[in-house]
């Protein structure tokens, strides 16, 4: 499931001549479910007292020019975006630009009137949030006893020949179903891509606190096993040998693609560099989308990893971003602990010797 070299060289070219090739569009901070982890779904009180969803004129304005900008892939997500009941005119006028369209939704609500259009006109590929392979599990994370129709609609989507691409995150509600989850996934025929480490919610919250994941070391272990599973043992050998080299200068760093090739735009008009990142922001319905892109891209060129994180050898393995930095601290100046925490059990399981130091 590597990524074709056309988007890799797209998002090099992009990043050079800070144009954005990417992006979000997150149509609604509404959901059917209500999941403890997420970074984004709001009570309809709060909702109301931020601001408005933009309209389906807004969203296809917005769309055109960011095609002229350089647009190529775009991402249609939420809370929940079928909710929305120009779901299908958004999906249908978007894709009409040229744009390349994936489309993220929890499942449960593609099927009826809904799913038969999505399977006269689908998206470039959907990406369906898989939380457990029961009823029980998914009313104990989502509040919603859900599994049976999302299993249900799923099917319907891959026997029609449908790209569904199943996404699992793992919390503590649905850690010791992880293994039927991936074996369903495998009786499915579709890829999955379990969340290796979950953001806190610091849109929604405010706060870095974050009950609702696992602990570090537990994370750790479980992304130690996926690179077992990822790797030959000569890949691993070279991945040890590259580890015991030392952290090259922060200029060398390699930053994630949001504000440099990518953005995400929130449901009230406000662009972000990504969903998880709160800022720097600017209002798309007040500048316009080329102005608010230049601003963030801007904003986002002047940011810098802590100096910790710029010099840590083993950042290739943590991921390290700026929103990484931020939700975890509520800064860009001091490396966080659940990263690094996550990073050196992961070293340990992988018997790889390491002087990292976690953040008290």
């Amino acid at each position: 499931m590597s990524e074709p070299r056309l988007s890799a060289y797209l998002h090099h070219k992009a990043a050079a001549g800070g144009f954005p090739v990417a992006g979000n569009f997150e149509l609604t901070p509404r959901c059917n479910f209500h999941c403890g982890m997420c970074y984004v779904h709001l009570s309809r009180e709060e909702q109301q007292r931020r601001g408005r969803e933009l309209s389906t004129e807004q969203w296809l304005a917005i769309g055109e020019e960011a095609c002229r900008c350089g647009l190529v892939f775009l991402l249609l997500t939420g809370g929940e975006p079928s909710l929305r009941p120009d779901f299908i005119e958004l999906l249908r006028g978007l894709k009409s630009m040229g744009l390349l369209i994936s489309v993220n939704s929890n499942g449960y609500l593609l099927q009826g009137e809904l799913l038969e259009q999505l399977l006269r006109d689908p998206p470039h590929r959907l990406n369906i949030s898989l939380y457990g392979t029961s009823n029980e599990v998914y009313e104990s994370l989502c509040g919603v006893p859900a599994y049976d129709t999302v299993l249900r609609n799923i099917r319907t989507l891959r026997q029609a020949g449908v790209d569904v691409k199943l996404n699992l995150t793992l919390t503590p509600e649905n850690y010791g179903d992880r293994e039927r989850i991936a074996q369903k996934a495998r009786e499915l025929g579709a890829h999955l891509q379990k969340a290796a480490y979950l953001f806190p919610p610091v849109r929604v919250t405010g706060s870095p606190d974050f009950p609702q994941r696992l602990p570090p070391e537990q994370m750790g272990r479980l992304e130690a096993e996926t690179i077992r599973q990822r790797l030959t043992r000569e890949q691993m050998e070279e991945l040890k040998r590259s580890l015991s080299l030392p952290g090259e200068s922060e200029d060398q760093c390699r930053y994630c693609r949001s504000g440099r090739s990518s953005f995400w735009l929130c449901w009230d008009g406000t662009l972000l560099p990504c969903g998880m990142l709160p800022q720097p922001g600017a209002s798309v319905p007040e500048l316009g989308f080329a102005k608010a892109w230049e601003t963030v891209r801007d904003a986002v060129s002047a940011l810098r990893y802590p100096p910790a994180c710029a010099e840590c050898r083993y950042r290739e393995l943590c991921h390290i971003c700026l929103a990484k930095c931020y939700c975890e601290t509520l800064g860009f100046d001091r490396p966080p602990a659940y990263p690094c925490a996550m990073t050196k059990a992961l070293l340990e399981e992988l018997g790889i010797p390491n002087q990292l130091e976690v953040p008290s």
